[in-house]
């Protein structure tokens, strides 16, 4: 039975963070989470192009849909452009956690900063932003900032100090007005800590679960 919606995670630190947005937003809809640590190490090995790597995308894809999810969701910004070309067959719909995000980024502003602490993040997000860009009609310049000591802080599961060194990074690189794009989901709580700097940062979580629900309710009514 196709009643629920599932999410494909790189790390087991989202299912906590995706179960309670759900709960939160849609408490009737049941929740599926599968953690896939290997696609994100091997999309880093290979790169995102790999045909390897999209088959390997694939199968998780499928895993995470067999109990029936009308909606599977990928919430690694990295593989995010492989998950919505893998195919479905009409099954469910496959979507990547940051979509909304970058629609949001768009119809902030001409000035966008994208923030990642892998490497491997940013040419996915600079190509989702462009494509958003284009699909609204809208002029876009993207600038990038890579903060690379902060990984290490989350491989170490120093939540904390993650955030703030995305917070210090971001708040030291003196932004160019318009919004910053935090590029991973797991950058969430350093939004409202850019704010209260008068940074204007949007993140994928909450818009994307936003964006899934709506898309199980679109399929539901069919």
């Amino acid at each position: 039975m196709h009643d629920h919606i599932a999410f494909v995670h790189t790390s087991p630190v989202h299912v906590r963070t995706f179960d309670g947005l759900m709960a939160e937003l849609a408490p009737e809809l049941r929740v599926r989470h599968v953690v896939a640590k290997e696609l994100l190490a091997l999309a880093m090995k290979v790169g995102t192009n790999d045909p390897g790597l999209a088959e390997h995308i694939q199968r998780r894809m499928r895993e995470a849909a067999a109990t029936g999810a009308r909606v599977v969701v990928c919430t690694c910004s990295t593989i995010g452009g492989v998950v919505e070309q893998s195919p479905t067959d009409g099954r469910y719909v496959a979507a990547r956690i940051d979509r909304a995000m970058a629609d949001r980024a768009v119809t902030a502003g001409s000035r966008v900063l994208v923030v990642a602490a892998l490497e491997s993040t940013l040419a996915p997000t600079y190509e989702l932003l462009m494509d958003s860009a284009r699909t609204l009609g809208q002029e876009l310049r993207v600038d990038c900032l890579l903060v690379p000591d902060a990984w290490a802080h989350f491989v170490a599961g120093e939540t904390q100090a993650y955030v703030d060194c995305v917070v210090a990074a971001v708040a030291a690189a003196v932004p160019p007005p318009g919004v910053v794009v935090l590029a991973q989901a797991s950058m969430a709580p350093a939004t409202p800590l850019l704010e209260v700097i008068g940074i204007n940062a949007v993140s994928s979580p909450r818009l994307g679960v936003q964006r899934a629900i709506a898309q199980f309710q679109a399929q539901a009514a069919r």
